[in-house]
């Protein structure tokens, strides 16, 4: 039984062009780091504050977190404004196939309270389209830590960490979800992610997009009561 569904925004349910990344490469390096975009890339799904501290230690300066943060998030709106984020194709189909099986709906993300408004204004998710959605603003850390997940269980009165399916594109989105416990836990390779990379991941399932979510519940379904096996890298 699934009686949470915890899902990432960028680049799981949220299609923003990557903007998010551009904007935080941009900001850092306006306050002298040198990092690359592969830098940056490691970042993926991570609380932006910690990813643009991290970024300013190449080369920058580390005091000046709060600035770049500040120009990290005009920069974001600036590139909203200029083409507005849209759903993943799906989206709506997989919330229905969840709501269908009697799951809440949390939405998780590295983002900030304010970047997060912005976007859920823009999408026209302000209407009761998910039953809770947890920023890094709301947890002691951001992912890999397990806290956004138990948050969103929290706030849904969902008491099993087994009846909680996770889904996310970046390695740190599945390996919240396993060190959160969640039963199910599934990668998406929407947002870019080399499968490859995705799979050394803690996860139960590795699919396209959100869109194949109604493919994996169907599997559950067979399954019944049975929980899947999530695969774990092999230890170096």
């Amino acid at each position: 039984m699934i009686a949470l569904a915890a899902l990432d925004i960028a680049g799981t349910t949220v299609e923003e062009g990557s903007a998010v990344y551009r904007a935080l490469h941009d900001a850092v390096r306006r306050h002298g780091s040198t990092a690359e975009v592969s830098d940056v890339a490691h970042w993926m799904g991570a609380d932006k504050r910690t990813a643009i501290r991290s970024l300013l230690a190449l080369g920058g300066d580390p005091t000046a977190v709060e600035k770049a943060f500040t120009d990290f998030e005009r920069l974001l709106r600036e590139a909203y404004d200029a083409t507005p984020p849209v759903a993943m194709p799906g989206v709506v189909e997989a919330f229905a196939a969840l709501r269908d099986r009697g799951a809440k709906i949390a939405l998780t993300t590295g983002f900030s309270a304010e970047v997060t408004d912005l976007l859920l204004e823009r999408l026209g998710w302000r209407d009761g389209t998910v039953d809770t959605v947890v920023c890094t603003d709301d947890v002691p850390a951001g992912r890999p830590a397990p806290y956004m997940v138990h948050r969103a269980m929290e706030r849904t009165g969902v008491l099993r960490t087994a009846d909680v399916l996770t889904v996310g594109d970046t390695v740190l989105d599945l390996e919240a979800g396993s060190n959160a416990g969640a039963g199910v836990v599934v990668g998406v390779l929407s947002g870019g992610v080399p499968r490859q990379t995705l799979a050394t991941a803690p996860h139960t399932h590795l699919i396209p997009s959100v869109a194949e979510l109604g493919d994996v519940l169907a599997e559950l379904d067979d399954q019944g009561t049975g929980s899947p096996q999530i695969s774990r890298p092999a230890a170096p």
